[in-house]
């Protein structure tokens, strides 16, 4: 959702910069669009907590992916319209589209938020997955023995300058004052790599406290990569884009590369709808080759590393 409200607004991250052709292609999807239309913006800070289902304890990886985005289609519809239509109203300063108005009264908008998050997914953060859920672990696994160590509140002290243990309540510095009663409820922990540097808290959905915090070391592994075009278009479809400068057809590239041609077919269809590759028809086979803004990509990603190395 954090990598989707900054391909909405056009903005950078602070380590992994621009959100890339690929994520702005994805925005075109009818369901992307509806769901980027529900995040905040121009200084406003709610976003409906369906979209972001607290995280449960049993599934992990992907599965715990598939899980949430479960939970997001079989959101209650009185859940859905207390957060979307109430909500809204209350935090931010801008009304809620007519169109967005009307799915969500028809009772299918849980179905295609659900969609529209699972194709995000796929379509600009799947390849890139791994290292990013590396890096969670690894935050999960510290913050761990920190707690066995030193204790609790010593590991909520240093989750984020904004946030304090003060030994019966966890403070938070933000825009707005207010108490909240938590008694009784799990204080969730949730290491967030793409929401650098913010914290978030979560705590209007009955049941649910969730801190969103930075996972640490974010950006620690890779300033030898930053600038490079696999930090836009991730590692598999870089790597294609480097060898299409002849025109090739799924069955080889799929030979010279090592994939399968299922995931080579898939990776294409990406670049394809980010404009990064063309693909014309030659007899039997689709032929695609890079476009020359593919081509000045890896000309610029070249050039960095020349610098770098100089």
């Amino acid at each position: 959702m954090t990598w989707l409200k900054l391909t909405a607004a056009s903005g950078r991250h602070p380590v992994f910069g621009d959100p890339g052709p690929l994520a702005r292609a994805s925005l075109a999807h009818p369901d992307v669009a509806l769901l980027a239309d529900l995040l905040p913006r121009n200084g406003d800070t709610y976003a409906p907590d369906l979209l972001t289902p607290q995280p449960g304890t049993d599934a992990q990886g992907r599965d715990l992916l598939d899980e949430q985005v479960a939970q997001i289609e079989a959101a209650a519809q009185e859940d859905l319209e207390t957060q979307v239509f109430t909500y809204t109203r209350t935090h931010w300063s801008r009304p809620l589209r007519a169109e967005t108005r009307r799915i969500a009264e028809s009772g299918r908008m849980q179905r295609h938020l659900a969609n529209g998050l699972a194709r995000f997914w796929r379509d600009t953060l799947s390849d890139g997955w791994p290292e990013l859920r590396s890096i969670i672990d690894q935050d999960i696994a510290h913050r761990a023995r920190t707690i066995a160590t030193h204790g609790v509140g010593r590991t909520l002290g240093a989750l984020h300058p904004n946030l304090d243990w003060a030994g019966d309540a966890v403070t938070l510095v933000t825009s707005w004052d207010g108490e909240i009663d938590v008694t009784g409820r799990d204080l969730v922990l949730a290491p967030s790599v793409l929401g650098r540097p913010d914290v978030v808290i979560q705590v209007d959905t009955p049941g649910q406290f969730v801190l969103y915090y930075p996972a640490q070391r974010v950006g620690a592994s890779r300033d030898r990569e930053s600038g490079s075009i696999a930090q836009v278009v991730g590692n598999a479809r870089a790597a294609l884009l480097a060898d299409l400068e002849t025109a090739r057809s799924t069955t080889e590239l799929a030979t010279r590369m090592g994939y399968t041609p299922g995931t080579v077919s898939y990776h294409l269809n990406a670049l394809h709808r980010a404009r990064l590759v063309t693909k014309v028809r030659d007899g039997r086979y689709v032929l695609y080759q890079r476009t020359e803004h593919a081509a000045r990509l890896l000309e610029e990603d070249r050039d960095w590393y020349s610098g770098r190395t100089s």
